[in-house]
Parts: C-alpha cells; structure tokens; sequence
C-alpha cells in the first residue's frame, strides 16, 4: 500500500536537507554558513484507523493525523460510553 492518505492524498514529498555550521552573529560568531545540501523525503504521519462509513460498514484505512484532528473521518465507536445510573450522583 502506498505512503498516501486515503482521505486527502498526501502523499511523500521531496525537499532539502541543509547543514549549517558556525556561530549567529547575532551570538558573537561571524555567521552560519551551508556546508551541505542533500536531498531528503518528508513523509506524511499516517496512522491506521478503524473508521465507519456513512453505508454502516466499518474498515480499517490508512489517515493522516490532520484529517483525524479536523474530523473528516468518524472513527468506530467499539464501546457504548461510561454512564451513570439515575440518581447515583447524588448525596
């Protein structure tokens, strides 16, 4: 399975990984300086979710944490939430 949200697509992106050396001159130094370039993946966060779709099945797909965050997925309700019984709080 690929690397891919399956809500929203994201998916690995390429980019540059870039190492410096030197003190800021803002520190004292005489400055930073790039001593290298190479080139990098930057991978999305999936995580693997039981979620319910709107027909009432339930399957397991692969989301990236921002989709989970926003809500643009209903995760499975495995238990009934902790309810108390009718006047139990009371004193």
């Amino acid at each position: 399975m690929a690397k891919q949200c399956q809500v929203c697509g994201k998916k690995p992106q390429l980019g540059n990984s870039v190492t410096h050396r030197g003190k800021a001159k803002y520190l004292g130094g005489v400055g930073t300086k790039v001593t290298g370039i190479s080139r990098r993946k930057f991978k999305p966060n999936l995580q693997r979710v039981h979620v319910s779709l709107p027909d009432g099945t339930r399957k397991t797909v692969q989301v990236c944490t921002r989709c989970i965050r926003s809500g643009a997925i209903t995760k499975t309700i495995r238990r009934k939430p902790f309810k108390l019984a009718p006047g139990a709080a009371k004193k």
